[in-house]
């Protein structure tokens, strides 16, 4: 099985319940509050390690207790974390949540993630580069991301870019990349003078991934466009579907799935993830995945 690198945030996750997410300078009651260990880099790490995944973190938390759960979150899930940083004087990554209506909105407050710098990366590069895939995200410095993306491409490693949260970025990166999926809003950011999702995807030649929260997955495989449907969920919580999706297609690419395959695989396990609250507490293990693939 091929080794997994996650560069990217952890973060806590403070989630709150409400019957409707509340409108501008409108205040509305809610309930439930947990505390839950995320970040898109952590959830991906997770999902990918549950799994069964031989997964190494890499990025920053605080010196607060916050950063101490997160650490041992991880560890407790089966991922590496001895190349981790803990940044002194400095609060960990915290995400907002509000759950309501079968989707959710959330607020990010970065922390120790702005200090997963280039500087940093470097003196880890050595270490990065072990693995055979490289995970990405945007909850960390996009000059970061783009240093990672080119020391991957020069070292030949599969790279997994998940373009969240959206922001513009350059054509050079997109295209050194081994897998882009980013959601529909995100794929429409990235490629504005495109107008047909499949016309794009074909263009893209397989390098582009898109997901389509209740309709699935979309990609280009084998000469032509295939559409992956969503496995029907009982949706209690959306938050962290799109990490497992990633962290998921990330473990059947380390173990040599074919992509028709392995979009399957990712898909079902984010669906099942979605039936719980929380990001990482309903990602499932490999056994549960496999059984509803057959």
């Amino acid at each position: 099985m091929k080794k997994i690198a996650v560069v990217g945030s952890v973060n806590m996750d403070l989630t709150v319940k409400a019957q409707r997410h509340p409108n501008k300078g409108e205040t509305v009651s809610g309930s439930d509050l947990q505390y839950i260990p995320g970040g898109k880099g952590a959830n991906q790490a997770v999902a990918a390690a549950r799994l069964g995944g031989d997964v190494t973190m890499f990025g920053c938390v605080g010196d607060d207790i916050f950063g101490e759960q997160l650490l041992k979150n991880l560890e407790e899930n089966g991922v590496k974390t001895e190349h981790m940083l803990r940044i002194p004087h400095m609060s960990s990554g915290i995400a907002l949540i509000t759950v309501a209506e079968s989707d959710n909105t959330i607020v990010v407050v970065p922390g120790a993630n702005h200090s997963v710098t280039p500087d940093y990366l470097q003196k880890m590069q050595d270490k990065i580069m072990q693995a055979d895939i490289i995970l990405l995200q945007n909850e960390i410095p996009l000059e970061s991301v783009e240093l990672t993306v080119h020391l991957a491409e020069q070292a030949g490693k599969t790279v997994i870019y998940n373009p969240a949260p959206a922001v513009p970025v350059k054509r050079e990166i997109i295209d050194k990349v081994t897998y882009l999926t980013p959601n529909e809003h995100e794929t429409a950011l990235l490629f504005p003078d495109e107008n047909d999702l499949n016309t794009l995807l074909e263009k893209q030649n397989g390098s582009l991934i898109v997901t389509l929260g209740e309709k699935g997955a979309a990609a280009f495989c084998d000469g032509r466009v295939i559409q992956i449907p969503a496995r029907i969920s009982d949706v209690k919580d959306t938050t962290g579907a799109g990490d497992t999706f990633n962290g998921a297609f990330a473990y059947a690419l380390a173990n040599e799935y074919p992509i028709d395959r392995a979009l399957r695989f990712a898909n079902i396990a984010a669906g099942i993830s979605a039936e719980h609250m929380g990001a990482q507490s309903g990602m499932p293990d490999y056994d549960t995945v496999e059984k509803e693939l057959q």
